[in-house]
């Protein structure tokens, strides 16, 4: 039996949370930063949990995508993959990534950052994804989520969904939020906060 190993995205295989970056990278500074004024009342109820991490996370992305070409739209996501993404990678955690390779562990991404820009990062490390997904209709981006958000207990639901667990010796998970605690919970190893 082989080892799995499933890690977080944002803020443990990266140093940022790539959703915020990549806003910026596609809208430009002066747009992102004027959207965030715009949503401030959003952001204020977000934190304060007046409204769900998805909802808030929709009202965000749609602020900046709704009604754009899909197609335009993953151009510049492959690109913010390419171009953006590597310098945010955290060295330790693509050394324990490495290591797991050597091992010829089964390795996935788990993320409520859209597979839009993961799908290439994820093929880039030779991993698998398993990621929220962004909705389109018609050829554009609607700014809504495709699915539920992948984070929290969705996290835990969909890797269930995906992988056997009982395919495996062991399971590591990397983890650095409460958004990861269902999916640490299902790990034999588990590391919060490790890189």
């Amino acid at each position: 039996m082989k080892d799995l190993a499933l890690f977080d995205f944002d803020d443990t295989l990266t140093t940022k949370d790539t959703l915020i970056e990549f806003l910026v990278y596609y809208a430009g500074k002066l747009r992102f930063y004027t959207g965030l004024i715009l949503l401030s009342p959003v952001m204020i109820s977000y934190k304060l949990k007046l409204i769900p991490n998805w909802r808030a996370k929709e009202i965000l992305i749609s602020h900046f995508i709704k009604g754009h070409d899909q197609d335009d739209f993953h151009q510049v996501c492959e690109r913010f993959a390419t171009e953006i993404v590597p310098a945010l990678y955290r060295p330790q955690a693509l050394a324990k990534l490495d290591w797991h390779k050597k091992k010829g562990d089964d390795i996935y991404i788990v993320s409520a950052s859209p597979a839009d820009w993961l799908t290439p990062v994820a093929a880039d490390l030779g991993v698998g994804l398993i990621s929220s997904k962004l909705a389109s209709n018609g050829g554009r981006m609607t700014g809504k989520l495709d699915g539920k958000n992948c984070h929290g207990i969705e996290k835990a639901n969909r890797i269930k969904q995906q992988l056997d667990l009982s395919d495996y010796n062991e399971i590591y998970a990397y983890g650095d939020s409460s958004g990861d605690t269902e999916m640490l919970q299902l790990a034999t190893k588990r590391f919060y906060r490790e890189f």
